[in-house]
């Protein structure tokens, strides 16, 4: 019986050592290994496949180098003309140096995080609220560029930011609604004003045209007729020129003095 504990033990033993010296690495996985606590400048990182690390004398911390994304939490951001708003979005980058990644900061994707989250508030601070809805693009570059250069001694490369959602308060919205109300009748009016005059000017050019040409004015007086008579009316209205009847005025006057 001690003998059977014995070699149960000696297996477990075994088992152990041999579990804390075979390591297999990911394709998409980096192992940086430490010596005595130091990585070498040169081997300091192995993989993907097999790694055999020396028994207590060296250790391997794991890292992935598929891009990650990441969510920022919603945030309470000011814009520059006084709007507080609330805005949220996504970070996608990865690890370029597992070295780095592993000595430079404690937990690259945490400061990763809280970078991003400082940096969303601090960039859509300085924007206006008409910026921020309407330069969506610029502000994702913006963004991209001032985290991937904070994160850039981490071995971190920061490759797309995106901002995702932007809460507007209720009154804000009312407000936005009635300016955009506004702004459809502005430009309704001017169309309409603009067909006016546009009419104006063909008629102007029509009078300009049947001015010179007398007998213009009798078709055109003929069509009029035709069109009133198309529709059934029981009306039928005869226009009478003025210039007929001016003799008749004139006898009036006359007579009358």
């Amino acid at each position: 019986m001690p003998g059977i504990m014995g070699l149960g033990i000696a297996v477990l033993i075994i088992f152990v050592i041999i579990s804390n010296t075979i390591k297999i690495l990911k394709e998409y996985e980096r192992g940086v290994i430490f010596t005595l606590g130091r990585v070498e400048m040169e081997g300091g990182v192995k993989g993907p496949g097999l790694i055999i690390l020396l028994p207590v004398i060296q250790k391997m911390a794991r890292v992935s180098l598929r891009t990650v994304t990441m969510d920022v939490p919603s945030q309470d951001v000011i814009t520059k003309d006084n709007v507080t708003v609330k805005v949220n979005a996504v970070v996608y980058f990865r690890v370029m140096d597992a070295r780095r990644a592993v000595i430079e900061v404690e937990d690259f994707y945490y400061a990763t995080s809280q970078i991003a989250q400082t940096t969303l508030r601090s960039v859509l601070g300085q924007s206006t609220l008409d910026d921020l809805l309407g330069k969506r693009d610029e502000i994702n570059i913006e963004l991209q560029k001032i985290i991937d250069l904070q994160t850039e001694p981490w071995g971190v490369k920061v490759t797309v930011v995106e901002v995702k959602n932007v809460d507007l308060p209720e009154s804000m919205q009312r407000a936005i609604a009635r300016q955009a109300e506004a702004e459809r009748e502005r430009r309704a009016k001017v169309i309409s004003a603009e067909g006016e005059y546009q009419a104006a000017q063909k008629l102007a050019d029509a009078a300009k045209i049947i001015q010179t040409e007398p007998a213009a004015l009798q078709l055109r007086y003929l069509q009029s007729m035709l069109a009133m008579g198309g529709d059934k009316n029981t009306t039928t209205i005869f226009p009478i020129p003025i210039d007929l009847i001016k003799p008749f005025m004139k006898a009036y006057r006359d007579s009358g003095e």
